[in-house]
């Protein structure tokens, strides 16, 4: 019973660190760090382990490279300001950046579950945007509306990915909406 207990907490922790709104978070983290110039392949091996990527992450500056090219593409779906324009950059991607859907174990390794890029070893790049992909489609398809965007504040470059019911988030963060508050008020006081 111990056993069966243990399989099923491992299910549910690997599900949980896995489920489509981490997927999505994961992709809005590695949108946001692939943006600079350069990033280190290190850096990036941080995020995925932050967004619990497991195993050796050995990255090397060409992963990253094609990573941040994968990362420009997914930028559009958060910068699609309407559901239908998030759908369509979606399709495009999917329709040129996808394999077919399928379902993996990885060899036994974690709980069945789907994938769109080639294989279980494709390259990070192929894998990010597949991933991401599904992530977000399954998000517009569940919520009816783009998954998320870019932050508005003008001094901000970063993606978010909206959630919950209630009126829609235009920032990435409360020190981005607070910044720009301030700088409102101070503008009205002049």
């Amino acid at each position: 019973m111990r056993y069966i207990r243990r399989m099923l907490s491992h299910v549910d922790d690997w599900s949980a660190r896995h489920s489509v709104l981490a997927t999505a978070r994961r992709t809005a983290a590695l949108v946001n760090a692939l943006a600079d110039d350069g990033p280190d392949p290190a850096h990036i091996a941080d995020v995925l382990r932050a967004h619990g990527e497991t195993g050796p992450l050995d990255l090397t500056p060409a992963d990253v490279d094609a990573m941040r090219a994968a990362a420009a593409l997914l930028r559009e779906v958060f910068a699609a300001e309407h559901v239908d324009a998030a759908a369509h950059v979606l399709n495009r991607l999917l329709r040129g950046h996808t394999g077919q859907l399928r379902l993996t174990s990885h060899g036994g390794g974690s709980p069945w579950h789907p994938h769109l890029d080639g294989d279980d070893d494709a390259p990070w790049d192929e894998w990010l945007l597949a991933s991401s992909c599904m992530a977000l489609t399954v998000l517009v398809w569940d919520r009816r509306r783009p998954p998320g965007r870019v932050c508005a504040s003008s001094g901000c470059r970063n993606v978010f990915i909206t959630q919950g019911g209630g009126p829609e988030r235009r920032y990435c963060s409360r020190r981005c909406a607070t910044r720009e508050r301030v700088a409102a008020h101070r503008s009205r006081s002049v």
